[in-house]
C-alpha cells in the first residue's frame, strides 16, 4: 500500500503548485479588472496635473526589481505594520506567508499589465463617441458601458492575458511575501526553483515545459483572434 500511495502523493505535490498558480492568476486578474478599469479610464481622460505622478506609481512594478518590491510589501503587510496588524486583528490570520498576501502582492505587481493596455484602449476610443452618446441622453455610466467597453474589447483581452500570464510567472515578489509553503504559497515558479535547487530536474522540466507550452498557446490564440478581428473590421 505504501508503494502505491507514494507515487500518487508525489504526483499530487507536483501538480499542486499548478492549481495554486492558476487560482492566484485568476483571482488577481478579476481583482484588477475591478480596480484597474476605473483607474485606466481616469488616466485616459483626465487632464489633471497629478496624472504623471499616478502614471509613474502605476508603472513602478515594471522597473523595480521584484525583490525590492517584495521586500517593501513584506514590511507593509507584516503583523508589525498597521495594515498587517489590522488584517490580523480582523481575520485572525496574517497577510504575510499566506495565499491572501500573495493575492495582494500580485495585484500590486501586475497592476501596470492591466492598467496600461486599458488606458491605451480607452484613449483610442476618443471623446467623440462618448460625447455623441451623452448628446443622446446617455449618462456617463451608460456611455461607458454601452460605448467605451465594446470599443475597448481588444484592450480588455490584451490586459487580461498579460495580467494572467504575468502572474503565473511571478517569482521574486511571491517568494518574499509568501515564502515556500506547500499547498498554501508554493506557486509554480517557486516549485520549479525548488526542484532545480534540489537537483530534481525531471520535475522541474515537467512544470517548466508545461508553463512554456501554456504561455505559447495563450499568446498564439490571442494573436490569432486579434488578426481575425482586424480582418473582419477591414
Amino acid at each position: 500500500m505504501t508503494e502505491l500511495t507514494a507515487p500518487l502523493t508525489a504526483q499530487g505535490s507536483l501538480w499542486s503548485p499548478v492549481w495554486l498558480s492558476l487560482k492566484l492568476a485568476g483571482l488577481t486578474t478579476l481583482v484588477l479588472f475591478v480596480l484597474g478599469t476605473p483607474l485606466a479610464w481616469w488616466l485616459a481622460r483626465t487632464r489633471s496635473r497629478i496624472k504623471p505622478a499616478i502614471e509613474a506609481v502605476t508603472a513602478l512594478p515594471l522597473v523595480l526589481p521584484p525583490t525590492v518590491l517584495g521586500f517593501y510589501l513584506l514590511v507593509v503587510l507584516s503583523p508589525n505594520a498597521p495594515i498587517g496588524r489590522f488584517f490580523l486583528e480582523v481575520t485572525g490570520d496574517t497577510l504575510t506567508f499566506s495565499f491572501t498576501g500573495l493575492v495582494v502582492a500580485s495585484v500590486i505587481y501586475s497592476l501596470p499589465f492591466m492598467v496600461q493596455p486599458l488606458a491605451t484602449a480607452f484613449e483610442a476610443v476618443g471623446r467623440g463617441p462618448i460625447e455623441a452618446a451623452a448628446s443622446l441622453g446617455a449618462s456617463p455610466f451608460d456611455a461607458f458601458v454601452s460605448v467605451a467597453l465594446p470599443l475597448s474589447a481588444r484592450g480588455f483581452l490584451t490586459a487580461a492575458v498579460l495580467t494572467f500570464t504575468h502572474t503565473l510567472g511571478e517569482f521574486g515578489v511571491v517568494l518574499m511575501v509568501g515564502g515556500n509553503i506547500p499547498s498554501e504559497t508554493r506557486v509554480l515558479s517557486i516549485a520549479i526553483y525548488d526542484h532545480v535547487e534540489t537537483l530534481r530536474y525531471a520535475e522541474a522540466h515537467t512544470l517548466a515545459a508545461g508553463l512554456l507550452v501554456f504561455s505559447f498557446g495563450v499568446l498564439w490564440a490571442v494573436y490569432t483572434l486579434d488578426r481575425k478581428s482586424r480582418l473582419y473590421v477591414h
